[in-house]
């Protein structure tokens, strides 16, 4: 494995647990206007998030098992960058059609999670499995890189979660926040895919 191959693999799981953070802490904040700010919120958008992640982690090792590559893997950040496009989009009206019809804040905010974060969650957590795939070489070493890859996506989540929290939401907006991630994703995958072309020619392990 090429040292270029193994460093794009642990700054996508970095960034990509950095995102995954911002997105869920975000999402409390776009839905606070319409559902409130309860303990139901926080339970939906925690059990959205858990449920997206453990789908994308069963999708992630199934896609992992067919030649996996960087480019292929920057495709799959790239991919949870676009679906949280909607959460730009579309929240607003959905909230508010959610608020008007669901009078349970309950079931209202659990709907709207479903609608906007399932998929960027499950997205992100396609992620870390697949780059594990790339990064071991053999059984002796597996356990090693699953550690230091799920290290890397951990310290990745922390910072996000600490930078969204105490900076982030003083200085910008949501969506602006949202966008800026998005586009971050974006630009990484771009270099990450760019930077690795030839290792869509070659098999893990070679």
């Amino acid at each position: 494995m090429t040292k270029l191959r193994e460093v794009s693999c642990y700054v996508i799981a970095g960034w990509s647990g950095f995102f995954l953070m911002l997105v869920e802490l975000l999402s409390g904040r776009l839905i606070a206007p319409f559902f409130g700010n309860s303990i139901y919120v926080w339970g939906s958008v925690i059990f959205v998030f858990m449920l997206g992640l453990a789908i994308g982690y069963l999708l992630g090792g199934i896609y992992s098992s067919h030649r996996p590559t960087v480019p292929r893997l920057c495709v799959l950040l790239a991919l949870a960058a676009a679906v949280t496009l909607p959460c730009i989009l579309f929240a607003e009206p959905l909230l508010n059609a959610l608020f008007d019809k669901v009078e349970d804040p309950r079931y209202g905010s659990l709907a709207a999670c479903f609608s906007l974060f399932l998929a960027p969650a499950v997205a992100s957590g396609m992620v870390s499995p697949y780059a594990v795939r790339i990064l071991v070489r053999d059984a002796s070493s597996s356990g090693r890189s699953a550690g230091y890859l799920y290290f890397v996506s951990t310290v990745g989540s922390s910072a996000g979660t600490l930078l969204t929290s105490f900076f982030l939401v003083l200085w910008f907006e949501v969506n602006t926040i949202l966008a800026g991630a998005m586009a971050i994703s974006l630009v990484v995958a771009g270099i990450g895919a760019l930077a690795n072309l030839r290792d869509s020619a070659v098999h893990v392990g070679d």
